[in-house]
């Protein structure tokens, strides 16, 4: 793992070394009970509202949350207005102003200004501006403050070995992908001084964040369709166990077995859910430790490339844990909806004996 890794090559950066963060076992999150499946989904919306990089999303989220019956809303929300907000969020023009946006969030004025400057300024124009932008003004952008940086030379001349070994350790260790990716460019056979400087610069922290919006969209994308899936079902198998409590005889007893099909239905629907959410957990966990040892290697660096990535890291794990609480959270959802399910099945299914 990376964090051990680091800890051996980077003895000259820290003095003593952190030992290697094993992944530990989920978190327990409080356990929620069926009355407060409607509050969790609230919960959740309010996470989107906040998390997610799509801007029409957050959009969409936030007028759920404020809406007069929002109860009402957030699942509308969960069944219909999250899949077109989704739809509109490929839209060229929504999706270049996303792209600013992450641009100018992961490409400081400090170490990259005339990107940082380009994607301000198309912010705040037009749509025109913000394609252009997209197309070819970042390129250029980013082609200006590179030669900027070779013609003071001040960032190359400071590369030392342990830069190099610790971006290699990137490239072989780190937990994500894109991450990975750009290590690996900016040590490729023909990769010169000023692709180590650039990855330096912007490129390590653009990626990590390409990494944490990845991760979130998987876990979001995944869980919005069970969750519009499993409000059906849990509504069909409460409507079905009321029609067998209102029943009598051997009609009653016919709708118990439905309503005990629907139950078993509905808890089956939660098993995916509840995997994906406990992997999740770990994914989170391996980042956060991750970045935690990334942050403590750049707070005690000296040289001037450590600069970029020592204001970002810290952030970096923190944004990390609280996915790690936020998948928490959600697994707990699920586990309460598939005990919600159970619960019905064995109230609906007749013991030996009953009529």
């Amino acid at each position: 793992m990376l964090a051990a890794a680091a800890g051996a090559a980077l003895s000259g950066l820290l003095a003593a070394p952190g030992p290697a963060h094993a992944i530990p076992a989920p978190l327990s999150a409080p356990s929620l009970t069926s009355t407060d499946i409607r509050s969790g989904d609230w919960v959740y919306v309010r996470y989107l509202a906040g998390s997610d990089s799509r801007s029409t999303v957050k959009a969409a989220a936030w007028k759920a949350l404020t809406s007069s019956s929002v109860d009402a809303a957030i699942a509308r929300f969960i069944v219909s207005d999250f899949p077109f907000a989704k739809k509109r969020a490929a839209d060229a023009k929504v999706r270049n102003a996303d792209f600013a946006r992450r641009v100018l969030a992961t490409h400081t004025a400090e170490f990259a200004p005339e990107v940082h400057a380009a994607a301000r300024y198309a912010l705040d124009h037009t749509d025109a501006d913000r394609d252009y932008f997209a197309r070819t003004g970042y390129a250029a952008a980013k082609e200006r403050d590179r030669v900027a940086r070779e013609a003071t030379g001040e960032q190359a001349a400071a590369l030392a070995q342990t830069d190099r070994d610790f971006v290699a350790l990137l490239r072989d260790h780190d937990p994500g992908e894109q991450v990975r990716a750009a290590a690996t460019f900016a040590l490729r056979p023909a990769a010169t001084d000023a692709d180590l400087v650039e990855f330096f610069a912007h490129d390590w922290v653009g990626a990590a964040a390409l990494d944490l919006e990845a991760f979130r969209l998987g876990c979001v994308d995944a869980d919005m369709l069970w969750r519009a899936t499993s409000a059906g079902l849990v509504t069909r198998a409460r409507a079905a166990e009321q029609a067998a409590r209102d029943a009598a005889g051997e009609a009653a007893t016919q709708l118990r077995d439905a309503a005990a099909r629907a139950w078993r239905e509905a808890g089956a629907q939660t098993g995916p859910a509840r995997v994906a959410w406990a992997q999740a957990q770990l994914v989170a966990e391996e980042q956060a430790a991750n970045w935690q040892q990334v942050a403590q290697v750049a707070g005690a660096a000296t040289g001037l490339n450590w600069h970029a990535i020592a204001g970002t890291a810290g952030a970096t794990a923190d944004s990390w844990a609280a996915e790690r609480q936020n998948a928490a959270e959600q697994a707990a959802y699920w586990q309460a909806l598939y005990a919600e399910a159970l619960a019905g099945e064995r109230r609906t299914t007749p013991t030996d004996g009953a009529a």
